[in-house]
């Protein structure tokens, strides 16, 4: 029987917290999303893992005896992969990317990185939203920019930018004609929504704290921008994106309209708080506004 390297890795974190939200929140998971994997994960290997106490779990024997090599499994996996991946494109800083970033912040950045730090490229990744840490959390990335909230287990961030919240819609839609949308008036409508695993970033952009406890209506999921947009056009939903956004994503039979009542979204660059390299200080540095 095979196991994938990621549901070991939740395997262990679940040991450690001895509980799936805590558990959850350092994977950069949802709890639902991560219990769904491991009872798959229990499923294939024929014995269980935890014993659910209420609200309180422990390891099961078969558990407890899995747990040392699962360990020794990614500790070499993770020590292989770090010299691996040095090897394979030395001196290239990975900067995971959820949407495109525009105002002006890559360009100016990259131009300023190459200045800095001549002898080293920029490798640019899009990470799909079902990855709130944009490959940081699995070091795929070296640093990101990323759409506020992230879970911060392990994670610094900087604010880049803050914008106030717009909601893209069809342009035949009765709300499209105004030039100004308070968000009581879209409670009823349903939302293009991240994936679960996204957690608190998808709780933001469905606006969570400004519905009163009324849940939101989801209409579809989407994990890129591209899906997103093409699902608000075919009259599936609507959709909450930064102002910026709105330039950069714009579509034929889709209008963006800002809206009323809304905190602003906030637009940083993250990156692991235990990597202290001169290279992740240079690139922050080269970031506009920013200082080492």
């Amino acid at each position: 029987m095979d196991a994938h390297l990621r549901e070991l890795r939740y395997f262990a974190a679940i040991a450690d917290e001895l509980n799936f939200t805590r558990a959850a929140a350092r994977l950069f998971v949802s709890q639902p999303a991560l219990s769904k994997q491991i009872r798959a994960l229990e499923r294939r290997l024929g014995f269980e893992l935890f014993e659910r106490r209420g609200r309180g779990i422990a390891l099961t024997p078969q558990g407890a005896a899995l747990l040392p090599a699962v360990r020794d499994v990614l500790d070499v996996w993770d020590r292989a992969y770090a010299e691996t991946r040095v090897l394979g494109r030395p001196r290239t800083l990975v900067v995971g990317m959820q949407t495109a970033v525009g105002r002006d912040l890559q360009r100016r950045a990259l131009r300023r990185f190459r200045e800095l730090a001549p002898g080293w490229t920029v490798s640019l990744r899009l990470v799909g939203w079902d990855d709130p840490s944009a490959g940081l959390a699995d070091a795929s990335s070296d640093v990101a920019f990323v759409w506020l909230p992230v879970p911060t287990a392990g994670i610094s961030t900087r604010t880049l930018a803050g914008e106030r919240r717009h909601v893209a819609l069809p342009d035949d839609h009765p709300l499209a004609a105004r030039a100004e949308i308070d968000f009581a008036d879209l409670l009823d409508e349903p939302f293009i929504a991240l994936p679960a695993a996204a957690g608190p970033l998808r709780d933001f952009w469905l606006a969570l704290d400004a519905r009163g406890g009324r849940p939101p209506r989801i209409g579809a999921e989407a994990t890129a921008p591209d899906e997103v947009f093409e699902a608000v056009s075919s009259g599936l939903g609507v959709v909450l994106l930064a102002e910026g956004n709105t330039r950069l994503y714009q579509r034929p039979g889709v209008v963006c309209r800002p809206v009323r009542g809304l905190t602003p979204a906030e637009l940083a660059v993250a990156w692991r708080t235990d990597d202290t390299r001169e290279i992740t200080r240079l690139f922050l540095t080269a970031l506009p506004g920013t200082a080492g």
